[in-house]
This record gives C-alpha cells, sequence and structure tokens, in this order.
C-alpha cells in the first residue's frame, strides 16, 4: 500500500468504545497496530509488529465513531492510541481533519518519540489534547527502559508548549525503575518548565500484561519485578507536587 493509500487506510489493533481512562470523558479508543519502542513493561506486546492487526479503511472507522457520537459528547471524544499512533501519521492526518470538521474532540497518546516533521505539526494542528508517555526523565535509563534515547519525546513535549496544545503528562511508575526519588524531582523540574500541562497521571505498573509475552514465546523483560502499590504512588506524587 502506497503512501497515498494509507491516507484512508489504518492498520488496527482493536477498538474500545467506552473508554473512561484515556482522555476526558467518554472515548472511543482506536488502538494503532505498530510500534517502533521495546519497552521492557509494555503490556501491549501484540501491537509491535506493524505486520500485525487489520487494515481498516477512513470511512469505516468514521462509521464505527458515529454510531457512539451520543455518548462520547459532550464532553468525550476519540483519543488514538497503539502501539504508537504516530508511526500512521497520514491516516491520522485525513481522520483528524473529518472529526475537527464534526467538532468532535481529538486526542493523542503517544510517546512522541519521534521527528517533528511537517506531517506530524499538521496531525498536531488538529489535535485538541496529547497524552504524552514521558518514558524516562534519565537519558541513559531511558534507553535501557526502552530502547531509546528520551531527547525526541522531550523535544515534541517543548513543541506541544511552544504552540500551547495541551498535554497531561503520564509516566509509568515501576519499582525500581522509575521511581527514584532524584529522577522524579527532575520530571517535576521538567514539567514546571512547559506551560501547557493540565495534568500529571501516574499509571502503576502492573505485570498483567505479562501472558501476552508468553503467548508470543518471548521473554518478559521485567519478570519478578513487584507492581506498583499505592504507597510507591503517594510517595512520587508528593516528589511531583501532585494532589
Amino acid at each position: 500500500m502506497d503512501k497515498e493509500d494509507l491516507k484512508y487506510y489504518a492498520k488496527v489493533h482493536s477498538i474500545e468504545s467506552f473508554g473512561t481512562v484515556d482522555g476526558p470523558g467518554i472515548r472511543f479508543v482506536l488502538f494503532l497496530q505498530g510500534c517502533h519502542l521495546k519497552c521492557k513493561y509494555c503490556h501491549n506486546r501484540d501491537t509491535w509488529d506493524i505486520n500485525g492487526g487489520h487494515y481498516q479503511s477512513l470511512d469505516e472507522i468514521l462509521d464505527k465513531i458515529l454510531r457512539y457520537r451520543n455518548y462520547i459528547e459532550p464532553n468525550g471524544g476519540v483519543t488514538i492510541t497503539g502501539g504508537e499512533p504516530l508511526l500512521q501519521v497520514h491516516f491520522l492526518i485525513a481522520l483528524f481533519t473529518k472529526l475537527k470538521e464534526l467538532h468532535i474532540h481529538t486526542c493523542i497518546d503517544t510517546s512522541g518519540m519521534v521527528a517533528l516533521t511537517d506531517d506530524i505539526k499538521k496531525l498536531l494542528s488538529l489535535t485538541d489534547l496529547v497524552l504524552l508517555d514521558i518514558k524516562h526523565i534519565d537519558n541513559e535509563k531511558c534507553k535501557s527502559l526502552v530502547g531509546v534515547e528520551n531527547k525526541l519525546e522531550l523535544e515534541f513535549a517543548r513543541y506541544l508548549s511552544n504552540n500551547k496544545i495541551p498535554v497531561w503528562i503520564r509516566q509509568v511508575l515501576i519499582p525500581g525503575y522509575t521511581d527514584d526519588v532524584n529522577d522524579l524531582s527532575k520530571l517535576k523540574e521538567f514539567i514546571d518548565s512547559l506551560s501547557n500541562v493540565q495534568k500529571i497521571e501516574l499509571l502503576p505498573y502492573h505485570s498483567m500484561g505479562k501472558y501476552k509475552w508468553e503467548k508470543l514465546c518471548l521473554k518478559y523483560e521485567l519478570d519478578g519485578v513487584r507492581d506498583a502499590n499505592n504507597d510507591d504512588i503517594q510517595k512520587a506524587k508528593k516528589v511531583l507536587g501532585i494532589t
């Protein structure tokens, strides 16, 4: 399928029609297939392979969204997640253009680990909210945890701030990996330098996605790491200044 065709088709992993945790209100959540990161804690390991999933057309997806319009409006909308949704930027530009014409709230859940090309900037101009997953504020620890440096996602965050695109910052809190007080303090310092952050969400690490790795006959990278508990979350919230 060539670049022109990709404007009208998406490689889809799955759909959630009544999402309540991926943005404000009730959300139609589209999970896209494909991810270029290697997050050791990934709970959707089956989304990585771009050759997985199935193609759905722009018209098919729009039709599904509109079936739920009465439920997602006026306070909800559409959230695109993955995988890494920005890998399918051409399709998302076409989809979000339609959604903006229909006055439906648009949201992207992303790592921001992409270059700020003209296509990405065009998509962001059509985006009402970004859920930005900060993988790790420490560059070396980020490489170890997800396979790449954090430079692109921090540049992405600054671009959102400079262009006044609303963002919710997310970080998965993993005992022994992302809960270091010094790292959290640096994260707070970085967040405080941004002008567009509406919310900070700490997502407690859990191992419920381990079975997906095992189903694919893969070694689960964080085997033996305990799930984050309420005490972990409360300690991190105190450092980050979250009430």
